[in-house]
Parts: C-alpha cells; structure tokens; sequence
C-alpha cells in the first residue's frame, strides 16, 4: 500500500510539471451521421506524452487528477487546445469536448468557455459540450444558467453516458439538452441482450420525441451499426471507423473519408 501511495505522489507531481511542459496532447474520435455516413466532428481526448513511460491513457492519470484538485487545469487545458486545433478543421466538422466536474461546478463555465471560443476563433456553433449523468449529481441550480447562456451563443449540450445515472429523466426536464449519447455498455450487448437492444431503441425514440440528436457510443462491429440505423441512431461513435488520432492525422482522415463519401 505504501509503494501504492508513493507512485500516487509521484505521478501526481509528473503530471504538475506536464502541465507546464506541454507534455498532454490531444487525441480525437470522429462520430458518423447515420443518413449521410459522413464524418459530422471528433471528440477531444487527452492523453498524456510522459518523457520515459511513454503515451499514457487517461484511465491511468485522470483519477490523480481528480483527487489532487488538477483536473480543473486540465479540463481547461483540453478545451483551449482542442479549440485551437479545430480551428484548422472544415466549418461543417464540430468539435466535442468532456466537461469535468470541476469546471462543471466551478464559478463560470460559460466565461472559460466563451473566452476559449475568442481566444481560438472556433465558431460556437461549432462546439458541443458534453456532461455525464454524474456529474449532474451535483449541480447547484446556477450551472443551468450557465448551459442556457451557452445554448444561446450557438454551443450544443450533450449528456454523456445516458442511462447509467439515478434521474436521467429528471435531467432531461432540468437542463439545456441536444443530443443524448447512449453508454457503450448498451450498445455493445444489444447484438446479444434483447434487454439491452429494446433499450438503446427506447432511448432513439426518447430522443426523436424530444427533437434530440442521438449517438451510440461504442460501435465495434457491422451488426451493431445496422441495429442502430434501422432505430434511427443519428450518430455512431468507435472503433469500427478507426481509432482515436492526433489532430494533423484527423485532418486527412476528415478529407479522405467524407470525400470518399461523397463520391460513393
């Protein structure tokens, strides 16, 4: 438990010295209009260029983040960045960015955002913000206000991780939302679970009544992919298209892809 402890300390003062030695980067998952089958944005996620343990995945930095009172930084260094890099994206190419609790909780999301979008340029209509079910757990009630005066500046809400939290029917008459995205732990049964199916396909209509966009998160295979156009997914997210890449490696990958869809 000791050596446990240590290591904790000692990534958590890496990860101190990463933030101020630029040593995150950006990796970006694209998400796929069903009807169009074109590439419609990418979702920023942070991963961690450690000097001598090499790329390390966010599993194995954000909990230290977290709990050292960091994550406030990084969530903020991850949408300052990815504004920046989005920027040199096409204009009909968004952008999606995580929002942690921190930032969620803290005195003025809308103000760190809204300074990100002038700083970089990125037209809010461009950006979707993106808040799991828990950390909804622990709004205060001015945190919608904050997503309201975002909703008006062009920025879209998403609520991540749908069906996983205590009140998600609550959050959905609470709070600003324009697109629902189905956890991956639903998708990924519903070619084997009837049970799981009949809930992706419930939350479809949910979202279709609702005038919501919808996008599974998770797509691994060909049978997944038809289940969830035929229920009228609006988008589709995960490593049957590729894996997650750097932003210069997106931008071909934006070029080629939607060209070749185009084409077809």
């Amino acid at each position: 438990m000791q050596a446990a402890a240590d290591e904790q300390r000692r990534m958590e003062v890496e990860l101190r010295e990463a933030l101020q030695r630029d040593e995150l980067e950006l990796h970006y998952l694209p998400w796929i209009g069903c009807a169009s089958g074109r590439i419609g944005g990418c979702e920023a996620l942070v991963r961690w260029r450690h000097p001598t343990r090499g790329l390390i995945g966010p599993s194995h930095f954000i909990p230290i983040a977290e709990e050292s009172g960091l994550i406030a930084a990084v969530g903020d260094w991850v949408l300052r960045r990815s504004t920046m890099e989005a920027r040199a994206w096409p204009d009909d190419i968004k952008l999606s960015v995580n929002v942690s609790a921190a930032q969620f909780l803290g005195n003025d999301l809308a103000g760190s955002v809204t300074s990100a979008l002038d700083d970089s340029g990125l037209s809010p209509e461009r950006l979707e913000l993106e808040v799991t079910e828990s950390v909804l757990l622990f709004e205060r009630g001015d945190q919608r206000a904050d997503l309201q005066t975002l909703r008006q500046r062009g920025a879209r809400i998403a609520i991540d991780d749908f069906g996983t939290g205590y009140s998600s029917f609550r959050y959905l008459d609470l709070f600003p939302f324009d697109r629902l995205k189905v956890d991956r732990n639903f998708v990924g049964q519903m070619a084997r679970r009837p049970h799981c199916a009949a809930i992706v396909s419930a939350v479809m209509e949910l979202g279709q009544s609702l005038n919501m966009l919808t996008t599974a998160v998770g797509v691994e295979t060909h049978e997944q992919l038809a289940l969830l156009k035929a229920g009228g997914c609006t988008d589709v997210q995960g490593y049957l298209f590729g894996q997650p890449a750097r932003a210069r490696d997106i931008e071909d990958l934006l070029s080629s892809f939607n060209s070749i869809t185009s084409a077809a």
